[in-house]
């Protein structure tokens, strides 16, 4: 048997989701996959050689974070999540919702769902105590209405996907102007995860994706991590070939450059941003 690769030891996927049929969708949720259950997303793991995980909730489940915590509590200590809660949150549910493992809560707004941008300042005021952040799934051309919102939170900001910055468009580069911004002065995160959602040129090499990543990379390195997006319910909503997340891992990798590089973003900063082993 092959030798586990030494990058991989406490390797972390910070960005996936668990569905379970066995827990109610939100009402009105748009984005309703089929079962991906925790026992699939363990051999995913043997195929990537990951063995810390960040559980996501997804949209489809609103503001009920059971199916997030139930898959916390069987991956153990190596798990942390991300969980989506209300302004109206008690201090006693966050607490518990952090000795469960969570350590930040996300905004999705690219759908419709059970959140918007006016809740943002409040919640993160609410989570800063608790060493939480923020995780925003939203479109790239927002970005520059608020940014000044952005940089006066009292908590880090997690961008989700790349960002959403959309290849040969203004409001691209002008996204980028605003996560880079709030990225070098230490108050942001990138999730380099899901690159089939942006690209433009699409697999297998998503080129226009690489060329974003190693930017990225090289612009804050300490200040990055990488997903694997499973079961990428966008992709299965839209009829697409399933993705080999093991060759997506090692894609990825690629666009790094470096081991050191490879090792800072699925394992280093994990850790920082995380919490892992505390």
């Amino acid at each position: 048997m092959r030798e586990p690769d030494p990058l991989f030891a406490d390797a972390c996927d910070c960005h996936m989701h668990v569905y379970d049929s066995r827990y109610p969708a939100a009402p009105g949720a748009t984005l309703l996959p089929p079962d991906a259950t925790l026992s699939a997303y363990r051999a995913v793991q043997r195929r990537q050689g990951t063995t810390r995980t960040v559980v996501v909730t997804p949209s489809t489940y609103g503001r009920d974070n059971a199916c997030t915590l139930d898959a916390i509590a069987q991956l153990g200590r190596d798990a942390r999540g991300v969980a989506v809660v209300g302004p109206d949150i008690g201090e006693a549910e966050l607490e518990a919702l952090h000795r469960a493992g969570i350590r930040g809560i996300r905004f999705n707004l690219t759908m419709p769902g059970p959140l918007d941008l006016a809740a943002l300042p409040g919640l993160a005021a609410r989570i800063a105590p608790l060493g939480w952040h923020i995780q925003l799934n939203i479109p790239a051309g927002w970005l520059t209405d608020i940014a000044a919102t952005l940089r006066a939170l009292p908590v880090a900001v997690v961008f989700d996907h790349y960002g959403h910055l959309p290849f040969g468009r203004p409001e691209g580069e002008k996204g980028y102007a605003v996560i880079a911004d709030l990225v070098q002065s230490g108050r942001a995160w990138v999730k380099l995860s899901a690159p089939y959602i942006e690209t433009v040129e699409g697999p297998p090499s998503y080129r226009d994706v690489a060329g974003l990543a190693s930017r990225y990379t090289r612009l804050a390195p300490d200040r990055m991590v990488w997903g694997s997006d499973w079961p990428h319910p966008t992709v299965q909503a839209a009829g697409g070939d399933p993705i080999d997340d093991a060759s997506m891992l090692a894609l990825f990798r690629e666009w790094c450059g470096s081991d050191a590089v490879v090792r800072k973003v699925l394992v280093t900063n994990p850790e920082t941003l995380y919490g892992f082993g505390d």
